[in-house]
C-alpha cells in the first residue's frame, strides 16, 4: 500500500506531531490503519520526541574533540541541567563529538554521520535518546578547526566531566616550533577567549552589519557634543578602535597579565616556542548563548523533570 491519502497522513501528523515522511511511513507499515499507525510511530520514539520538539532546549553540554592537528567543538541540548548530569546524555554528547571529528565539524554530515559500533546515525540517535531520556534534546551546532603545522589548543571551562561543560574553546596556532610550548600558550589564550568572549579575531572579520551599527551610534553620540565635524571624525575613529580592543581577539588586552595585547603575547612567544606563531581561528561555544529560555523557578523545575 505506497499511495496513502494525504488527509490521512495530516491527521496523523495533528494527532502526533511527528514528521510528515514518518506519518506516511507509518501508515503504509500499518495498512492505513490510523490507530496502528500511531502505536508504530511511539514504538519508535517519533511520537513521543515530536511531541517533546516543542519545548525549550537551551540547558545541556558543549564539548571538545581533538585528534592530532584536528578539533571540533560541538553543542547538544537538554532542557534541563539534570539530564546534562546523566551519564547516557554525557556518551551521547562524546559520540557526536567523535562523528564531528571525522566529518571536519560539517553540521550536515556529523548529524547524517554513523555513530561508531551503534549503525545508527547521529540524528536518529538523538530521536532514540528523546524517547528514553524524556526531554527535548538537540543537536544545534558544530564547527571545527585543523592546521598544517602547529596544534589545536581544546579547553571546557569549569568541565563537568572530562571535554565536556558550559564553554567549550577551540585555538588554531600555526607554527613549526615546539609543540608542548604552543600547546601550553595555547591553553592560556583558549582560557582568555573563553573569559573575553572575542566576537572575531581580527577587525577584517568581524561581521560588517555590526560594526556599522556600532558606528552610527557613535556618529549620533558625538554629533550630540556639537563640535566641529573634523573632532567629530576623530572621535569616532577613536570610540571605533576601543570596540575592536573590547570584541576582537587580537586587539583585546590578554586577561593572564592585563596589560600586553593578545597579538603581542603571540608575537613574543616566538622567542620561547622556537618560531613565528599565528592565531588561524578559533571557535567559543557557551551553552545556551542565543537560544530564549523560559525562566522558570528552581521549584517549577525540579516539579518538570520528576514528570518525566
Amino acid at each position: 500500500m505506497s499511495d496513502i491519502d494525504a488527509a490521512k497522513v495530516k491527521e496523523l501528523r495533528e494527532r502526533t506531531g511527528a514528521g510528515m515522511m514518518d506519518c506516511k511511513r507509518a501508515l503504509i507499515e500499518a495498512k492505513g490503519d490510523m490507530e496502528k499507525a500511531t502505536d508504530w510511530l511511539r514504538s519508535k520514539g517519533l511520537a513521543a520526541a515530536a511531541k517533546k520538539a516543542g519545548r525549550v532546549a537551551a540547558d545541556g553540554l558543549v564539548a571538545v574533540a581533538v585528534k592530532g592537528t584536528q578539533g571540533v567543538a560541538v553543542e547538544v541540548n537538554s532542557e534541563t541541567d539534570f539530564v546534562a548530569r546523566n551519564d547516557k546524555f554525557q556518551e551521547l554528547v562524546r559520540a557526536v563529538a567523535q562523528v564531528a571529528l571525522a566529518n571536519n565539524g560539517d553540521y550536515d554530515k556529523t548529524a547524517a554521520g554513523t555513530i561508531a559500533g551503534m549503525q545508527v546515525s547521529v540524528k536518529d540517535r538523538v530521536v532514540a535518546a528523546v524517547a528514553t531520556i524524556g526531554e527535548n534534546i538537540q543537536f544545534r551546532r558544530s564547527a571545527g578547526l585543523s592546521v598544517k603545522n602547529g596544534v589545536v589548543v581544546p579547553y571546557v571551562h569549569n568541565a563537568v566531566a572530562p571535554e565536556l561543560g558550559k564553554i567549550a574553546v577551540l585555538l588554531a596556532l600555526e607554527s613549526t616550533g615546539d609543540a608542548g610550548r604552543l600547546m601550553a600558550l595555547g591553553k592560556q589564550i583558549a582560557m582568555h577567549i573563553a573569559a573575553a568572549n572575542p566576537q572575531a579575531l581580527t577587525p577584517e572579520t568581524l561581521n560588517k552589519d555590526l560594526v556599522a551599527r556600532e558606528r552610527a551610534v557613535f556618529e549620533e553620540q558625538a554629533k550630540a557634543s556639537g563640535k566641529p565635524a573634523e573632532i567629530i571624525a576623530k572621535m569616532v575613529e577613536g570610540r571605533v578602535r576601543k570596540y575592536y580592543a573590547e570584541v576582537v581577539l587580537l586587539e583585546q588586552v590578554f586577561v593572564v597579565d592585563g596589560e600586553t595585547k593578545v597579538s603581542k603575547v603571540v608575537e613574543d612567544a616566538a622567542k620561547t616556542v622556537g618560531a613565528p606563531v599565528k592565531i588561524t581561528g578559533f571557535v567559543r561555544y557557551a551553552l545556551g548563548e542565543g537560544i530564549d529560555k523560559k525562566q522558570e523557578g528552581f521549584a517549577a523545575e525540579v516539579a518538570a523533570a520528576t514528570k518525566h
